[in-house]
């Protein structure tokens, strides 16, 4: 099997980043501060989607970017578990996260 340049970087880049990846997913939250500080850090929604319209009449759509953001799935996961500790072990209403 050969290799081309461009699969060998991705595969490299993937092999780079997978140590920050698992220490991501392996973050506990514990204190009802740093809960509330990923809760607001992290965006409920990906910020950057747009459309631009002229007279109900769409001219550029921009796409969401963040999934282009090789750590998307485990930001996405640390603010679920900071959601998750709020609501259960702190019993606060996390409506005004969501």
């Amino acid at each position: 099997m050969m290799f081309t340049k461009k699969s060998t970087a991705i595969h490299l880049l993937k092999v780079l980043l997978q140590p920050v990846r698992q220490r991501l997913e392996s973050l506990k939250i514990e204190n009802s501060r740093l809960a509330r500080f990923v809760c607001t850090m992290i965006p409920a929604s990906c910020p950057f989607e747009r459309e631009i319209k002229f007279c109900d009449r769409t001219l550029v759509y921009i796409p969401p970017l963040c999934k282009l953001n090789p750590f998307y799935e485990q930001f996405v996961e640390l603010r679920f578990k900071a959601l998750t500790y709020l609501a259960d072990e702190c019993g606060e209403d996390v409506t005004m996260y969501c």
